[in-house]
């Protein structure tokens, strides 16, 4: 029979050793009381633990000592009232029972909603910003578009780090850079290259974050939840934009333009500290034995030199990414999409005051409602793309119908509110928000296909998709300016590059996408 000695820690953990190998086995749940009689004084503990088969083998008939184990880790107690102690806060904190993965989909999530916060809190603030420091249209627009800088730059390097370093520790950093630069933002917007500075900053944190995510669902959650936690993950971006747009305009009226920068940075800022003491809390209870290549992973993490670094970026298949007919697709149609959500996330609300007659509080509550439809849209769209995988429809076709959804339906929706049909303007709103809530359809369609074709390789998949995707937010958003002086026509200027982009968009997603696994590594 395998020997054991208890040791106490401080926080009266129980820790058992002996001299056998290793082997991944069953886990058992005993008592500590019954091995011992001298140990019934203290408090009622419970110990999950590994066993081999040999070890319980060589256990006689005679001696009752419940499934010895090798590689006890030991961190559950009884539940409450079970044992001597109920009442204390051994159970504390309430999400302690919670699956990890459901709490890092959770904390992700509520960082994408911060994230979104501080992308459209200068959009509102850029007004009372330009009164105060005598900024034109043009320099506004600067300051605007620098966050798509640091954006477009950090979605390969992101991609890269969160593959060596795990998305975790990636979106962390992320999160710390951009709160810290918008914090930054009223101290240094007298001077301008200081105040592109922070927003190439916030656009570098948040660039990030997607990979990061993206790296994180891939490695934690499988495929049948896949599609909703996406959903959660990057349907904070839809809140964080409510959010952020019903919170900034009473706080600049109140409390002037830079609370909004000090505010939602420091809101990023105890997501951070929060997160770390959530880690530690875990790290402290962890009930599930850890993998072998998990702790492998770490150990190489910690111990990794820039030389192992820049070999790790060599090895990346870099060649098969671009020979694969799928990833082209993904590209093209991230393309597509992004040159809708960016020029009507920065020309809507101008389309709304000028074009529909609508007073300035009325287009910004109206520009609230097309993120808030997506939030209600998403929810719908991850459940069903889970149950059809779940009862066995083929991945690729799902992820097919769910990006035809989201291209089709803005496509239709911008045509009828382009055509002179006589719409009263609230009708024309209406349609709008419509089709571009069905868009959110692509979190499950081209936003899971990074991790269904591989998870290895994920995080940097939507960092080269996500990289062409930035480019609409430079170059689309200022075309668009540039076609409205031209031509006075919003239809031509706003609505039919976007309709092109979609209907091309769902053309060669329907040809080329596939979500079928592929092991770029082995074919380069």
């Amino acid at each position: 029979m395998a020997k054991f000695t208890p040791r106490w820690g401080p926080e009266n953990f129980t820790f058992l050793s002996h001299k056998t190998t290793l082997t991944r086995t069953p886990v058992f749940n005993f008592s500590l009381n019954k091995l011992h009689p001298h140990l019934h004084s203290l408090p009622s503990l419970k110990f999950r633990v590994l066993c081999s088969i040999k070890e319980k083998e060589n256990v006689k008939d005679t001696d009752k000592v419940p499934e010895v184990l090798t590689g006890l880790r030991v961190n559950e107690f009884d539940k409450p009232g079970s044992g001597p102690e109920s009442g204390s806060d051994w159970n504390w904190p309430p999400w302690q029972n919670i699956p990890e993965r459901y709490k890092l989909i959770g904390t992700t999530s509520l960082a994408f909603v911060i994230c979104n916060m501080d992308k459209v809190n200068l959009s509102i603030a850029i007004i009372p910003m330009s009164h105060q420091f005598g900024w034109n249209s043009s320099v506004a627009g600067l300051v605007q578009s620098s966050f798509f800088w640091g954006y477009a730059l950090s979605q390969l390097p992101g991609g890269w780090l969160a593959k060596i370093f795990g998305g975790r520790k990636v979106l962390e950093v992320g999160v710390l850079t951009w709160s810290l630069a918008t914090a930054l933002v009223p101290l240094l917007a007298g001077y301008m290259p200081g105040l592109i500075l922070t927003r190439i900053l916030v656009g570098i944190g948040e660039g990030v974050s997607p990979s990061a995510a993206t790296d994180l669902i891939a490695r934690t959650i499988p495929l049948e939840e896949r599609s909703r936690a996406v959903g959660i993950v990057f349907g904070g971006l839809s809140v964080g934009s409510v959010a952020g747009l019903l919170l900034a305009p009473p706080l600049i009226q109140n409390m002037g333009w830079g609370s909004v920068f000090y505010i939602f940075g420091f809101l990023g800022l105890a997501w951070f500290l929060g997160f770390q003491l959530l880690k530690e809390g875990n790290a402290s209870f962890t009930a599930e034995p850890i993998s072998w290549s998990e702790s492998t992973s770490r150990t190489q993490t910690q111990t990794t030199s820039l030389r192992e670094l820049g070999g790790s970026l060599k090895e990346v298949p870099w060649k098969s990414f671009f020979r694969s007919p799928a990833v082209w697709a993904m590209i093209y149609t991230h393309f597509c999409g992004s040159w809708g959500h960016y020029t009507c996330l920065s020309w809507l609300p101008t389309y709304f005051s000028e074009e529909l007659d609508l007073n300035l509080t009325e287009a910004a509550w109206v520009s609230i409602l097309p993120p808030l439809a997506s939030i209600f849209v998403t929810s719908i769209a991850a459940q069903v793309a889970d149950n059809l995988i779940a009862n066995g429809v083929e991945t690729t076709t799902v992820r097919k119908i769910c990006q035809s959804i989201a291209f089709l339906s803005p496509a239709i929706c911008m045509t009828l509110s382009s055509l002179d049909l006589g719409l009263p303007p609230w009708e024309i709103v209406g349609i709008l928000t419509g089709g571009l809530a069905l868009s959110s359809f692509a979190l499950s369609g081209l936003y899971c296909t990074h991790q269904d074709i591989s998870p290895e390789y994920a995080s940097l998949l939507l960092g080269i998709t996500n990289t062409v995707g930035a480019v609409p937010g430079i170059v689309g958003v200022a075309l668009t300016g540039y076609l409205l002086d031209s031509t006075h026509s919003w239809s031509i200027s706003l609505f039919a590059p976007s309709i092109f982009f979609y209907l091309s968009g769902t053309l060669v997603w329907l040809v080329f996408a596939s979500s079928k696994p592929q092991t770029f590594s082995d074919t380069d």
